[in-house]
């Protein structure tokens, strides 16, 4: 019954996070909001990334319920390892670390990060969806479901491989644009910036460590993928 539950949830969720992604991106702008600009598209936003980053964690996630009774089926163990390194090094990160950086800059000032331009456009519901709801769904993926986590080394080194592609992605945009993806960006000094990037990646590695400890005290410590001597 367990078992049914948690198929049904990660179907629905993955629906879920689909629909607003493909609501995104079928989005009919008839005039374009102040403080956002053409250039990299929807694919420039960490939100927007993030989305489909959910949706294919969920996506997988489905399949591996649906093959889960096939136990002798050889690639089952390969698309679980894909799926538990997907949510402990990206899907949870990301969630979380969007979460936090979202509502603390919108909370000092808003125009920095999500211009009010943006609401003839974006619905507030599709706005908590991208913003709000991935934390907490992220929350309870951990509690629904055991995932391992691998060596500390390993999974700090690919999560901050990907936060350089970001940043990497991000200053090619303003080099290539003139424009930074983030307003507040703009208002930096380089000592500023820098800072900025030191603060972010300390909050992304203690968002992947604060992932690691809860999934173990909740399933215990047997879910952290050993290394081979």
């Amino acid at each position: 019954m367990a078992t049914l539950v948690l198929k049904m949830y990660h179907c629905f969720i993955f629906i879920w996070y689909f629909s607003i992604t493909y609501s995104l991106f079928t989005i009919n702008v008839t005039e374009q909001p102040v403080g956002v600009f053409l250039y990299g598209g929807q694919w420039k936003y960490l939100t927007v990334l993030n989305l489909v980053l959910q949706t294919l964690f969920y996506a997988v996630c489905f399949l591996t319920d649906l093959l889960m009774p096939l136990s002798g089926f050889k690639l089952l163990k390969i698309i679980i390892s894909c799926r538990d390194l997907i949510f402990s090094v990206l899907a949870f990160p990301a969630a979380t670390f969007v979460f936090l950086s979202f509502w603390a800059l919108y909370t000092y000032d808003r125009e920095l990060v999500y211009p009010e331009g943006i609401d003839k456009v974006i619905p507030q519901w599709i706005n908590h969806a991208m913003h709000t709801a991935v934390f907490p769904l992220a929350v309870v993926e951990m509690v629904a479901s055991p995932h391992r986590y691998p060596p500390k080394k390993s999974g700090l080194t690919l999560l901050g491989l990907c936060s350089l592609s970001y940043l990497s992605w991000i200053i090619w945009i303003y080099f290539a644009d003139g424009n930074w993806v983030y307003p507040f960006l703009g208002l930096l000094s380089p000592f500023g910036f820098i800072m900025f990037l030191l603060l972010s990646n300390m909050l992304a590695v203690s968002v992947y460590i604060v992932g690691e400890t809860l999934n173990h005290l909740i399933w215990g410590p047997g879910t952290c993928m050993k290394k081979k001597n």
